[in-house]
């Protein structure tokens, strides 16, 4: 992928940035073109070599349609729950790594939802506050929204998955209560009907 002077890409665990300048640098004799690009967040610089853009999951920030996609994500009431506290670290930490702001969506549902049943680890939580954060740059960068409003957005987004997987899990709870029965007078039925036909004969 290709970018030019002036695009806002997304630079994963950094968040948004701004292609200033491209140049080429000369290092131990190999001639290497770079990316300039400063990070919003910090206000730094880094340099990003232009061979390794695919290798650092370097891409262009959502467009205006996507970011309508994302809030249908983070409200859509799925939400990833492991229990087992070393496979679900590993997931999230492998999805943070991609980029994609889809992914991080996914880590931020999962997270915030079992907080808030249980208190996160340090480095959870961490990851939890990394992916809340680089959200809200992004989506307020393209949105021209200050960050505080996209914060108001994605915590309502947040509570609507919460309500519309607790109705979910209802309906289900209330499903299983229903079969239970039916199941089991079906199985009394199927236990009566050979003593049935053996009195009769």
């Amino acid at each position: 992928m290709t970018f030019q002077v002036g695009d806002k890409v997304i630079y994963p665990n950094h968040g948004l940035g701004i292609v200033e300048r491209i140049e080429e640098k000369t290092i131990l004799g190999t001639t290497c073109g770079f990316f300039h690009l400063r990070i919003v967040s910090n206000d730094t610089t880094v340099l990003v070599p232009v061979a390794n853009v695919d290798g650092v999951g370097l891409r262009k920030a959502i467009t205006d349609e996507e970011v309508e996609r994302l809030f249908g994500l983070l409200s859509d009431g799925k939400i990833d729950n492991h229990q087992n506290w070393k496979g679900r670290f590993k997931d999230n930490s492998d999805k943070m790594r991609t980029g994609s702001i889809y992914d991080m969506a996914d880590v931020l549902k999962s997270l915030t939802f079992l907080s808030k049943s249980k208190s996160l680890s340090f480095r959870e939580k961490r990851m939890l506050d990394r992916a809340k954060a680089l959200i809200i740059s992004e989506i307020s960068e393209v949105m021209r929204e200050k960050a505080l409003e996209v914060e108001g957005k994605v915590d309502s987004a947040l509570e609507k998955c919460f309500m519309v997987k607790a109705r979910n899990m209802a309906r289900t709870a209330a499903r299983t209560k229903v079969t239970k029965p039916v199941k089991a007078a079906a199985m009394v039925a199927a236990a009566v009907a050979p003593r049935r036909a053996a009195r009769a004969s």
